[in-house]
């Protein structure tokens, strides 16, 4: 088979390191890839939004199957594109449809279809500018702390959670006149939920579906979870507790209410299913969807499935998922995630990244590097994932941190404490 990758960051890198050791793979191309994905695959430099560029490569390249990492290019609506155009139909793209991807692409979408199909969710109300004052009503009657959500895709950023009353309304204010551009012309409420988080990956065909293994990673980027909200700092799988008990009330609670929902409501999804989860004493509750894999999550997860990954995509595409087996690594995974002096704010880019062929027991993801002069520069606020296997967490992580130690570039800095909140 020719494989198109569609992304740049450490998912893509992670995907295509896993796609690549699966013998029904012929070739390999990534768009547009980093420095870590010209190791093993043919870099393109193509845009993931760019459709009709896209369109043009699948048929010079003979392309079996578009696997799509981001989420802007499903929101964007590629699988419509590909399914809507008899030129392209009849090749496969991994991700949900333009509707199915506005479980990600709009929160009031996801919190409108949990309600309706009966998923634990928080409470909420959406608002737009005109309705300033009942958002302002609804959040007196919420305890603290208040949780704002933009309502589009806001990179990652689009989420405040605010202690004070006051700075709250202030806030809400700023982002529904534009703090996040269109992304926040509506904005979520949400009922502030207590307790601990994980991520749950589903694959699914639109109709069975398999559960990946399960991750948690670390968003702040100051160790105790403190400082701003980043990208994601790092990952660990499995997760304590989410042990059979917890994912027994997932399963049955979550992820089979979401794909009957999905079919209930003629919503076509053939793809990822992230489910951010909360635990509340032990009951799960759905924070967010997103319809790809996470990342750093993907770094811990990938690594942890034996079974071919291109036979389940097979699946996925063929619709029958359930005649094919996933089989779990029974060891930890944990990723380091090594990034760029000042992010997530202001940051460099182009230094020197070093010290690679000193690496050993770790896998070596990319996410922001490029190649130039022969050279791997820096090109984005995270930089490098560190991913390493062992019997216990605290042994994965003794050799991820080593590894860490030994790539060097200019004012790195990476968490010394993940997995600090897990047994």
């Amino acid at each position: 088979m020719n494989i198109l990758l569609l992304g740049s960051g450490g998912r893509e890198s992670a995907l295509a390191w896993k796609i690549k050791q699966s013998d029904k793979v012929a070739n390999l191309y990534v768009a547009p890839g980093n420095a870590g994905t010209h190791e093993i695959a043919t870099n393109v430099n193509l845009s993931a939004t760019d459709f009709p560029s896209i369109k043009q490569f699948a048929l010079d390249n003979k392309i079996d199957m578009v696997v799509v990492g981001p989420e802007e290019p499903l929101v964007r609506g590629i699988y419509d594109f590909f399914q809507n155009d008899p030129d392209i139909k009849n090749i496969p793209v991994i991700g949900p449809s333009k509707e199915g991807a506005q479980l990600e692409g709009s929160k009031d979408f996801a919190k409108q279809f949990m309600q309706r199909h009966n998923i634990p969710t928080a409470r909420y109300k959406s608002f737009s500018l005109p309705q300033l004052d009942e958002a302002y009503k609804f959040l007196e009657e919420l305890q603290p702390p208040y949780v704002l959500k933009a309502d589009g895709l806001a990179a990652g950023k689009g989420v405040l959670i605010i202690e004070d009353l006051k700075e709250a309304k202030a806030e809400l204010k700023e982002m529904l006149q534009g703090m996040f551009g269109d992304a926040s012309k509506t904005v979520v409420i949400e009922e502030f939920l207590s307790g601990i988080e994980c991520s749950v990956f589903v694959l699914t065909d639109g109709d069975s579906y398999k559960i990946l293994p399960v991750a948690k990673d670390y968003k702040r980027i100051g160790e105790g979870d403190t400082g701003p909200n980043t990208g994601g700092m790092g990952a660990v799988s499995p997760v304590s507790f989410a042990d059979d008990v917890f994912m027994k009330k997932v399963e049955e609670r979550i992820i089979i209410p979401t794909i009957e929902g999905l079919k209930q409501d003629k919503i076509d999804y053939k793809g990822f299913i992230f489910l951010g989860l909360i635990s509340v004493q032990g009951e799960p509750m759905v924070i967010e969807y997103n319809v790809r894999m996470g990342d750093p999550e993907t770094e811990v997860v990938i690594p942890l499935i034996k079974s071919d990954f291109v036979s389940l995509l097979v699946g996925v595409a063929n619709q029958n998922l359930k005649n094919t087996d996933l089989e779990n690594d029974d060891r930890f995974a944990v990723t380091i995630m090594l990034v760029a002096g000042g992010y997530p704010g202001d940051y460099e880019k182009n230094k020197e990244i070093t010290g690679f062929d000193n690496i050993s027991d770790s896998l070596v993801f990319h996410a922001g590097t490029k190649l130039s002069d022969g050279k791997v520069l820096t090109n984005g606020g995270r930089v490098i994932a560190v991913t390493s296997y062992g019997k216990t967490k605290d042994e994965a992580l003794a050799i991820s941190f080593k590894n860490a130690e030994k790539i060097e570039f200019d004012k790195k800095y990476y968490r010394k404490d993940i997995g600090f909140d897990l047994k």
